[in-house]
């Protein structure tokens, strides 16, 4: 049962979404009270219940991650009988998130201008590649597209190898993150104003905005940045990634004094009296790295991160996953929860969940993720269907 203190206890989500960004954002409105009844295709499903993984439950761990705390129903959004299933679930609902290709959920009647005539307080918020309107709005999108078509590409990698993308997708999340706080926005606009609101949240924006600080350096100075692979976007080469005799150490020291207290703890201190100033410092690059590279690649990693630290300057290794997931300091936080295996199974499953922490009413699972149309018969209940109604949906082919 929701905290009744949570913000978005006693409102109910309409989630036509699939993939990974538009099923995070109903994710996050889940575990703050929501209750988000997920739509799927029959027999199939949200293709995410199959990717990166290698078995056939339709469980896949991201699946799991991105749904967590939500109802599930099936039905057939082209079958003559979808429209009434949905007229009823928008009566009662307070927004509708969908990430289809722009134009398709209109054909399937479905759109914005439809639901809003029946629930005039309808938020409804469209997520997707590019936006709503423009010339690339009917484009297919996923997550590599957007990073190469955002420029986001051209500022990752090394010289020597070309761009790059990132290892995670960095696009879909953050979009799932816009998406989530602009849903949030337009309900408590509702709340302010009685209107609903039409979000039009679209991926490239975000991967624009991820990058606003090399945007808008280009906008003003008329400058493109340059592939500088581990380096600080600041060019300092006290910025940077560095081997250790055990492995990597990302170092920070853009501060002149942890720039000076750096070069003074590895014993040469000169070097910040002949440049003293970060322009001389970019400008020497080369000559700087060949000091201190040797110097830091002669001790283990938590010497640096002992010694740094003891300076304040910000210091951390680089981790893998699995050094990651058993970080103590996630004790602390609510960002990997355990929960019950779907399928019924005595294992529980870890997984990613809420990505912040607030006191009191802290963001929580509801529910393990649902498996395909695992809530139909009470959703359809719910809307006032008997179950004979229901058994002659399912014979139908509706759900």
């Amino acid at each position: 049962m929701a905290d009744p203190r949570q913000a978005f206890t006693g409102l109910r989500i309409i989630d036509f979404t699939q993939v990974l960004a538009g099923p995070f954002a109903t994710q996050q409105l889940a575990q703050l009270g929501a209750d988000v009844i997920k739509i799927e295709q029959p027999g199939t499903g949200d293709i995410t219940r199959g990717l990166m993984s290698t078995g056939s439950d339709g469980m896949a761990p991201s699946f799991l991650t991105c749904n967590l705390g939500k109802r599930a129903i099936t039905l057939d959004l082209k079958h003559p009988k979808a429209k009434e299933v949905i007229n009823q679930l928008v009566a009662t609902a307070d927004a509708v998130v969908e990430n289809f290709k722009p134009g398709t959920i209109e054909r399937l009647g479905f759109g914005y201008d439809a639901l809003k005539a029946i629930k005039p307080d309808l938020v409804y918020a469209s997520i997707s590649g590019y936006g709503q309107k423009g010339p690339k709005s009917e484009l297919p999108a996923f997550d590599g597209a957007i990073q190469a078509s955002s420029g986001m590409m051209s500022i990752s990698g090394h010289p020597e190898s070309g761009p790059t993308r990132t290892g995670y997708f960095s696009v879909d999340m953050s979009t799932a993150l816009n998406a989530a706080f602009a849903i949030g926005a337009a309900l408590f606009r509702r709340h302010l104003t009685g209107e609903g609101q039409r979000v039009d949240v679209s991926m490239l924006d975000t991967a624009v905005v991820m990058q606003a600080a090399q945007m808008s350096n280009y906008l003003v100075t008329n400058t493109l940045p340059e592939l500088m692979g581990n380096r600080s976007p600041t060019k300092s080469p006290t910025a940077n990634v560095f081997a250790s005799a055990d492995g990597f150490v990302q170092i920070v020291a853009l501060r002149e004094a942890h720039a000076k207290e750096l070069f003074g703890l590895l014993g040469v201190g000169e070097m910040y009296d002949q440049f003293p100033e970060p322009a001389l410092r970019i400008k020497h690059t080369d000559e700087i790295n060949a000091a201190i590279k040797p110097l830091i690649a002669a001790q283990p990693s938590q010497h640096w991160l002992d010694e740094l630290g003891k300076l304040g300057i910000p210091c951390a290794p680089i981790q893998t996953l699995d050094e990651v997931a058993a970080e103590p300091q996630f004790d602390h936080r609510l960002i990997l929860t355990e929960i019950p295996n779907p399928q019924g199974s005595d294992k529980n499953s870890k997984v990613v969940s809420a990505s912040h922490v607030t006191e009191p009413a802290p963001p929580r699972v509801q529910r393990a993720p649902p498996t395909l149309g695992q809530d139909n018969d009470e959703v359809f209940a719910e809307l006032g269907y008997s179950p004979k109604d229901i058994a002659q949906l399912h014979a139908d082919g509706v759900i």
